[in-house]
């Protein structure tokens, strides 16, 4: 359903003024607004308070958040976040994604497939390093300077150790550069999981939505070297109870968002990526619902995938619903005009417009845009697919001297790219098929049948032939094959007789020459015009502002909080006495046997999921929810349905986040799972 309201309000409030406004910001640790913290709310976040917080904050390779909960390398995340580990440790016995998983010994923890953690040890204003390379250049030149430039700053970062992790960041869209280098751990296991029952209780319909009842929470631990890694400066676990207009503060890793494009860029979203993307989504989900009805087996595959197909349905719906809405943009074309004449004020007239730059790079965007997205993009969620592409571009670039190779194939790189292409991880034909014969009819669609790009996917078979063909002779699924290819390099790939590294062999040329393409009439461009952006908003605000979200770690602030929204007030607190009466038994809003068993155990007033008004999005899942001590009182896992347009915009009045509390966790633990010992890992200092 389209909120008109809500984007009208937000349009009302989203002029650009002077600064952030109350509550709003995914703010770097650097340039933390300790002050206006401090007047707002009476919290004295201190130097010492956020390295602290910092070295106890974690980035899952998997896009989430987490945190660091005991002295034994025990990790706080949310359950979905771990999704696609409890699917590959899920069989037709034994169905991990719904029954949960408890470790009752270290022993007994499984290490998740593919996943890696990132804890942050510093970042490095880098910038005058990466402006400078590729001085005087334009386009594909340009990009290629600073991708070198990139890798080289990351290899001097962290040498040859692979215990470390480093990548050059763009923050304020090219105004600042910033070396973020990380300890990182490649061996995290899997220690707690309560199914999805409880998880996921209300399904896709309370998606995005609150009130909500949802134990959306899991827990992992760091290894190193066969044994668990010890955490001395973890963050304090403090099962508690919280009050509404409690200060709070979520540390995490938010995703990328647009906040700072110009209304082209944002035109061009709403007039060609998005509407594309949610159809395919749509598709997609149709499929797949379709797939799992054919047997109980499929269903358990689609379980997970599913899931994460509607919750991205439902972003890119609230994405494409705030750009649709006529005063948002107005608002937004409002705050551009504003920013552009004080900007020419201040810098004089020579400064230029790299507004109208920017503009008009969006006519090759959108010439480019679905050949690219296709070919170089590749399908939705295909294993198979990626560890094809994976293997021929590192064979490779791997040949190259590491500032000249793709992004993602710097030596720095290396490391996490040949786990993800090496663990082992079950590979599921039927759905394998379902997506590459998704991806094969689209793009023949898109592209239309006579394209010399449809020619070349498709030959002269049909998607349908050609996914069956391709999945049912492929030996990818073997880990060994994967292993064996990586080793031998250029020569066992040109080697290799096996149908989809031989087919990625013949199309990876040409999405080669798209990427190229793309890069020099839109990537290149887009750094020129967005960098002096960035100059004007620096002229104009100073370091009032926050860069929008790259991943990486952040610190957002606020309280305890509801909203009220067309004349309805949203008190901020859930309780279990809530979730028992929300419980219908049929799905989505069926409750774990489990569930049922414990509920005389369970205080009935305790809270169970919470509001706040911190500014959140995509990638914050897992993040801590934080007192004013930097204890943790809770796990954000969502945001409520009127959040959805934050990539763009934040209203203080009605976007909020969605957590756990800790009080809740360490109840389930207990009472509902038996899980005592964790629990008391958990307090134990």
């Amino acid at each position: 359903m389209r909120a008109v309201g809500f984007w009208t309000a937000l349009g009302a409030c989203v002029l650009l003024a002077s600064a952030a406004r109350a509550d709003e910001g995914l703010w770097t640790f650097e340039n933390f607004p300790a002050a206006k913290v401090r007047a707002a709310y009476g919290v004295d976040i201190t130097p010492e308070w956020l390295a602290r917080v910092q070295g106890a904050a974690v980035r899952l390779s998997v896009g989430c958040s987490a945190s660091e909960v005991s002295a034994g390398g025990l990790l706080l995340t949310n359950d979905h976040c771990v999704s696609d580990c409890v699917q590959a440790f899920s069989t037709p016995v034994h169905d991990i994604p719904k029954d949960g998983f408890l470790a009752a010994t270290l022993a007994e923890e499984r290490t998740c497939p593919q996943m890696e953690a990132d804890v942050l040890l510093q970042t490095t204003d880098v910038t005058a390093r990466m402006t400078s390379a590729g001085a005087g250049l334009a386009g594909e030149a340009l990009v290629k300077a600073r991708d070198a430039a990139s890798s080289e700053i990351a290899r001097q970062g962290c040498g040859a150790d692979r215990r470390l992790h480093c990548q050059v960041v763009s923050l304020y869209q090219g105004g600042q550069y910033r070396l973020y280098k990380y300890r990182r751990y490649a061996d995290v296991r899997l220690v707690f999981s309560p199914g999805d029952q409880a998880a996921f209780f209300g399904g896709d319909p309370d998606n995005f939505n609150f009130p909500r009842f949802d134990l959306d929470c899991a827990f992992l631990r760091l290894y190193e070297d066969g044994k668990p890694v010890a955490t001395p400066g973890h963050l304090r676990f403090r099962p508690r109870p919280i009050a509404a207009g409690e200060p709070v503060l979520a540390a995490g890793n938010p995703g990328g968002t647009f906040r700072e494009d110009t209304v082209a860029q944002l035109e061009t979203q709403r007039d060609v990526a998005l509407p594309v993307g949610l159809a395919q989504l749509s598709e997609l989900r149709g499929r797949m619902i379709r797939f799992g009805e054919e047997s109980a087996e499929h269903e358990r595959l689609i379980d997970e995938p599913l899931m994460d197909l509607e919750n991205d349905f439902k972003v890119v719906s609230g994405r494409l619903t705030a750009l649709d809405d006529p005063a948002f943009m107005a608002a937004k074309r409002a705050e551009e005009a504003d920013l552009k004449t004080r900007a020419q004020a201040k810098l004089g007239a020579g400064f230029g417009d790299p507004w109208a730059a920017m503009a008009k790079v969006q006519a090759s965007l959108a010439a480019l845009y679905i050949p690219y997205r296709q070919l170089d993009g590749g399908p939705i969620d295909s294993s198979l697919f990626n560890y094809a592409r994976g293997l021929v571009r590192a064979a490779a670039e791997r040949q190259k001297p590491s500032g000249d190779r793709l992004p993602g194939y710097g030596d720095g790189q290396l490391p996490r790219l040949e786990k993800q292409l090496l663990d082992p991880q079950p590979v599921e034909p039927a759905l394998e098929q379902l997506t590459l014969e998704f991806w094969l009819s689209k793009s023949r669609e898109l592209l239309t049948a006579d394209d010399p790009d449809t020619r070349l996917l498709l030959g002269n078979e049909s998607p349908e032939a050609l996914s069956a063909r391709l999945v049912a002779t492929t030996t990818l699924g073997d880990p060994a094959v994967r292993k064996a290819l990586w080793n031998g390099g250029a020569a066992a790939i040109e080697a290799s007789d096996d149908p989809l590294i031989r087919f990625m062999v013949k199309i990876d040329p040409e999405a080669r020459r798209l990427r190229a393409a793309y890069e020099d009439q839109v990537t290149g461009p887009a750094t020129r015009a967005s960098e002096q952006i960035a100059q004007a908003r620096f002229a104009v605000l100073g370091d009032s502002v926050y860069p929008d979200g790259t991943f990486t770690l952040r610190l957002s602030y606020g309280a305890v909080d509801g909203w009220t929204w067309r004349g309805k007030t949203v008190p901020p607190f859930t309780t279990f006495a809530g979730l028992y009466d929300r419980a219908t038994g049929a799905p989505p809003f069926d409750l774990d046997p489990r569930w049922i068993a414990a509920r005389p155990k369970l205080d009935p007033t305790m809270i169970f999921n919470l509001s706040t008004t911190d500014d959140i999005i995509g990638g914050n899942s897992g993040s801590p929810l934080l007192d004013a001590k930097g204890d943790v009182i809770g796990a954000v896992f969502d945001g409520n349905i009127l959040s959805l347009g934050g990539d763009f915009g934040y209203d203080g009045a009605v976007n909020r986040t969605v957590a756990l509390s800790a009080q809740a966790i360490d109840a389930a633990l207990r009472k509902v799972y038996g899980a005592d010992a964790l629990a008391r890992e958990l307090v134990a200092d």
